[in-house]
């Protein structure tokens, strides 16, 4: 198989409210979720050979935070690893407003 651009599903706010209910209810922490800017995920896309992003979870080994790597991956199925996007925003700090996603709602 090769991915070809159009992986994934758009999904419903009441599944989607569902989801993140139950990962807030698990033993996860206190990080609901994060903000990565439009230019940092548009820099990653714009790699050549680039059809998608895909999210590795993962944890500071320091702070014990919850965090994710995202990198482009190509027709190939293979990681573009000369970039890797990290750092996000987190939520509870940078929620937004209340909608069922962040649990405020």
């Amino acid at each position: 198989m090769s991915f070809n651009g159009t992986e994934g599903e758009f999904i419903e706010m009441e599944e989607a409210s569902g989801l993140t209910k139950a990962w807030r209810d698990g033993d996860n922490g206190p990080i609901k979720g994060g903000f990565l800017g439009k230019e940092k995920l548009e820099k990653l896309l714009a790699q050549p050979g680039a059809m998608g992003i895909r999210i590795y979870f993962g944890q500071d080994p320091t702070s014990g935070e919850k965090t994710v790597a995202l990198v482009a991956a190509g027709e190939d199925e293979n990681d573009m690893t000369d970039l890797i996007l990290d750092k996000a925003l987190p939520c509870p700090y940078t929620c937004g407003g209340v909608n069922g996603l962040n649990g405020n709602g």
